[in-house]
């Protein structure tokens, strides 16, 4: 009997977002061969962290076993977001690679769910996560014309790129951008 993929509340498909990836090896928490493996960053004690399977991920065994964690949630956490959530995404979500400190957008006192990473091209299926970037970059005191410069630089999987996520309360999108 096959055992079903787990899913993951805050990255509801880590294959298609590049986290999970087909795989032979066997899981360093399980030792089972479960044909996926996570490929995501691992932030650990031990030096090298690098074949978690996903299932192992989402029991939270993987975390637990090796003191790890998927992602940074310390950074800009709002104070209506509850720890359990915070928890679930650091220890039992699969994380995903950015060019720069990665880091978990929230909204209605959640966290949001990760979408995987788009280019201009992309964004502009999701208007509610354009602007917001738009408002990431005046923030940072670029002008109107570097704003739109930098926005159409946009790749996915390039640099710049940008990180989409949905909220899981009211469906709005969210989105940063990254560069190296």
């Amino acid at each position: 009997m096959v055992e079903p993929f787990p899913q993951f509340r805050y990255h509801p498909d880590p294959i298609a977002t590049g986290a999970v990836e087909r795989s032979e090896k066997e899981c360093l928490a399980c030792g089972r061969a479960r044909a996926f493996i996570y490929v995501g960053p691992v932030f650990a004690e031990a030096e090298l962290v690098d074949a978690l399977c996903p299932w192992c991920i989402g029991s939270g065994t993987a975390a637990e076993r090796f003191d790890a964690q998927y992602t940074d949630v310390s950074l800009g956490v709002p104070v209506g977001v509850p720890t359990s959530a915070t928890d679930d995404i650091a220890h039992r979500t699969p994380g995903f690679r950015g060019w720069q400190q990665e880091h978990w957008l929230y909204h209605c006192d959640d966290g949001c769910a990760f979408m995987g990473e788009v280019g201009r091209r992309e964004l502009d299926d999701y208007p509610d996560a354009l602007a917001a970037l738009r408002r990431e970059s005046q923030l940072s005191g670029w002008g109107e014309d570097d704003v739109a410069v930098y926005l159409d630089s946009l790749t996915k999987g390039g640099a710049p790129t940008a990180y989409l996520f949905r909220c899981l309360t009211c469906g709005v999108h969210l989105a940063y951008s990254d560069f190296d």
